[in-house]
């Protein structure tokens, strides 16, 4: 499977922030999305996952039965400050989202299984979610994105205000997840995105360029990449 971007151009009034921009994700990768503050990482999700109007683009799942539109429920969106429903338990939440989605989850395990997937203490779970610190509402984001199972999930800055314990358990449960999805891992963070990414691709000039991942925890790799992130802040 793979998503196709066509063309993709984003502007907000004269401020041009995506332009013409074409480039193909491959499913069984977790492609890195680095881009300075402000590069426009979260404008390019938000058209993918139709939250804004693009001024032009397609996107196009491409896989051996043909190629379709994508859709909103074809996506899964992790952002960096999660949204949970803080009046309810971790259980109960969990058990709300397991019955109205019963007809859509394929291989659905049990509750107890679930919350071991993202190592969520027995404990815990019968804990409103306003208790929760920021890292668990984090982890049952990225669990209900995941038991939705879309075949392309987006990550914006998920892991970036996490401690390395649970930042260490989300990598894992990431990588775990690939082989059947396309990942795309935005971060301002570089050391992040070397350590936890297949492919490293810039958000550059408005534009999406893959970086040669040869050798790609090395200082001269390193050096590349933040040499393209200073010559688009000289160009601006």
């Amino acid at each position: 499977m793979k998503l196709v971007i066509k063309n993709l151009t984003k502007n907000y009034g004269n401020k041009e922030v995506l332009k013409e921009i074409d480039f193909t994700f491959e499913e069984g990768k977790i492609y890195g999305l680095i881009g300075r503050n402000g590069a426009g990482k979260t404008t390019f999700f938000n058209c993918l996952n139709e939250d804004v109007e693009v001024d032009s683009g397609r996107f196009i799942l491409s896989d051996e039965y043909g190629e379709n539109e994508l859709k909103t429920e074809d996506i899964g969106y992790v952002i960096s400050t999660p949204t949970v429903p803080e009046f309810l338990t971790a259980k109960e939440f969990l058990s709300f989202f397991l019955e109205i989605n019963k007809d859509k989850i394929k291989d659905k395990k049990t509750i107890e299984e679930y919350f071991d997937l993202v190592k969520i203490n027995k404990e815990d779970q019968d804990k409103l979610l306003k208790e929760y610190s920021h890292g668990m509402k984090n982890k049952m984001q990225m669990l209900i994105n995941i038991i939705a199972n879309p075949k392309v999930l987006l990550l914006d800055e998920p892991l970036t205000s996490l401690d390395v314990v649970v930042q260490e358990e989300m990598k894992q449960l990431l990588k775990s997840i690939k082989k059947d999805h396309i990942l795309i891992f935005s971060t301002h963070i570089l050391e992040l995105a070397l350590d936890l990414c297949d492919e490293i691709v810039i958000l550059n000039n408005k534009q999406i360029e893959l970086v040669e991942k040869n050798n790609l925890n090395t200082k001269k790799y390193k050096d590349k990449i933040i040499k393209m992130l200073k010559d688009e802040e000289h160009d601006k």
